[in-house]
């Protein structure tokens, strides 16, 4: 294989190109982010030109890991493998003749693709496609497919250097996770939250997990599926990451024997929403996230949701609001949860809860049930046996929580 130029891996970014005064900020914040998803693996330089991060490799075996890696990354829209050259014709073509030599032939047809950031190029994007197709044709006896190829082939014309690259791999878009803040996620074990937290990441964010369970009143089943989406999740996040397991199946039996059964489930989301606003403030989180979606269960009515989140001052932000079952599911599957979720467990809110509970509990009507019992003195009970995974994700054991909530 020729050697004659060093390979690169050629990032390109996704919304941050949209960004204006703040640019500088999204793009030191996505360097990081793929300086550390990138860390103990041979890379000469990571550097940025003309919205595009440059991955140079010391040895390009480890394409394959890195490419990995990038699919994590957000706030990259695609990235491909591909060579640097001069800008001109003849050093253009042999990028090709180096990446055709990497990647091999395209098995059926190609196309090549121009991008011109340098308008002082004597050639027209089209001009140097049709040179520069020509050349690969010749070389390789593939035709040449305009609407669906088998691969295309993309030269970038900068102002400095061209850059020649093979077929792009999707990244996974959005923002680069620190630029939006952190918020606290609602985490459960089911399909709907881990969905909610994701998307909150895609917009910028640092997640910290909380999860909310009833053992030893129900099975821990949760608690180990709930590590589990937080290790898959955490490839998405920097190494910032925390997972803060509740136990409130204690407090959830007193709120059964003080109050009216149709209530239940209005009090138990109350009581989580006062526990979650706790840790955000002590995380410093701008909001909190959860996984409802309008009108799917009794707590996930207008009225209902209305009566919950006005124990916080917190934003409460629904990304799933409007979706649909099929369609959070699917995103699920589309992001790696779906295995996770489908586990069966027992969660925190079937403890204790009536066949029928109310669907349009006014803010009156839960609060006047909540002087029955001491709400402060339960959410502090709540946070005192609380355990707190963070760190490396994949050294977290699901014990420390069963260990703490039978303390």
């Amino acid at each position: 294989m020729s050697t004659t130029m060093t390979p690169l891996v050629i990032v390109r970014v996704h919304e941050l190109a949209l960004k204006g005064q703040n640019r500088p900020f999204f793009k030191r914040t996505l360097f990081e982010n793929l300086r550390f998803a990138l860390r103990d693996l041979p890379i000469a330089r990571l550097q940025e030109r003309a919205l595009r991060f440059l991955v140079r490799l010391e040895d390009p075996t480890v394409w394959p890991e890195v490419a990995e890696r990038l699919r994590w990354v957000f706030g990259v829209a695609n990235f491909s493998p591909g060579v640097e050259t001069a800008l001109s014709i003849e050093a253009m073509q042999q990028g090709l003749v180096e990446v055709l030599e990497r990647q091999g032939a395209p098995a059926a047809s190609f196309r090549i693709r121009v991008k011109r950031t340098n308008k002082n190029f004597p050639l027209t994007s089209p001009e140097l496609e049709r040179e520069l197709g020509r050349f690969v044709q010749k070389r390789t006896g593939t035709p040449v497919d305009l609407s669906d190829p088998d691969v295309t082939y993309q030269v970038e014309v900068l102002y400095d250097r061209a850059l020649v690259s093979g077929q792009s791999i999707p990244g996974p878009g959005g923002l680069p996770i620190g630029v939006s803040g952190r918020v606290v996620a609602l985490l459960s074990g089911g399909f709907d939250s881990p969905v909610a937290a994701y998307r909150l990441m895609k917009r910028g964010c640092f997640v910290t997990f909380v999860h909310f369970h009833a053992y030893p009143y129900v099975r821990p089943i949760s608690i180990e599926k709930v590590v589990e989406l937080a290790r898959h999740l955490s490839h998405y996040q920097p190494p910032k990451n925390r997972l803060v397991v509740v136990p409130i199946g204690d407090a959830q039996r007193e709120i059964a024997l003080a109050a009216e059964p149709s209530l239940r489930v209005v009090l138990y989301r109350r009581l989580m929403l006062r526990i979650a606003t706790a840790i955000a403030h002590e995380e410093g989180a701008g909001a909190i996230v959860t996984g409802e979606s309008l009108g799917q269960v009794a707590s996930q009515t207008l009225e209902n949701m209305r009566a919950i989140g006005a124990v916080t001052d917190l934003p409460i932000l629904r990304p799933l609001v409007g979706n649909n079952k099929d369609e959070i599911i699917a995103e699920a599957v589309r992001i790696g949860t779906e295995p996770i979720s489908r586990v069966p467990d027992d969660d925190c809110c079937t403890v204790f809860v009536p066949l029928h509970p109310a669907t349009r509990v006014t803010v009156e009507q839960a609060a006047a049930a909540e002087q029955a019992y001491d709400v402060e003195a339960l959410v502090q009970q709540c946070l005192a046996r609380r355990t707190v995974y963070e760190g490396d994700p994949f050294r977290w054991d699901p014990l420390m929580a069963l260990a703490a909530a039978t303390a």
